[in-house]
């Protein structure tokens, strides 16, 4: 598990839907809801007979946010919302990423982008960071 430019991760010792359980309460938290969800290995398998393991795409937003993003970048629509992705690795390991989000919207030339970014950027390594402890409790 490593953190890349785009994305935060933590693996946790459990399954993806207490995994899953847990990440949208620390988001609720945060003043985020889920408002998609993508079973992403379903799909697969419906669309093309892939089998893969357990994986899911949630679409989360903090409206707060969204508004001031937009206000500011209207086109940034197409980088909303904050996606989480849960993949089940084996039984009882869930890897956990996170929107990194002000390495995402480095591609939008506006520095009013900026200080939204940070701000959602900072939640998203609170969340992280907590979602790390968990998995060392």
């Amino acid at each position: 598990m490593s953190d890349t430019r785009y994305a935060l991760a933590a693996d946790l010792p459990m399954d993806l839907p207490a995994a899953r359980v847990v990440v949208t309460e620390l988001l609720k938290q945060e003043g985020f809801g889920i408002l998609t969800e993508i079973d992403v290995a379903a799909t697969l398998k419906a669309k093309i007979g892939a089998e893969v393991e357990p994986y899911l795409i949630l679409g989360a937003c903090n409206p707060r946010f969204a508004h001031q993003a937009l206000l500011a970048e209207e086109p940034v629509g197409i980088l909303l919302p904050c996606n989480v992705a849960l993949k089940q690795v084996r039984p009882g390991l869930t890897r956990v990423w996170l929107t990194r989000v002000p390495g995402l919207f480095s591609l939008v030339d506006n520095d009013a982008m900026g200080p939204v970014a940070g701000q959602v950027g900072g939640v998203m390594e609170k969340v992280i960071e907590e979602l790390r402890r968990t998995a060392q409790a």
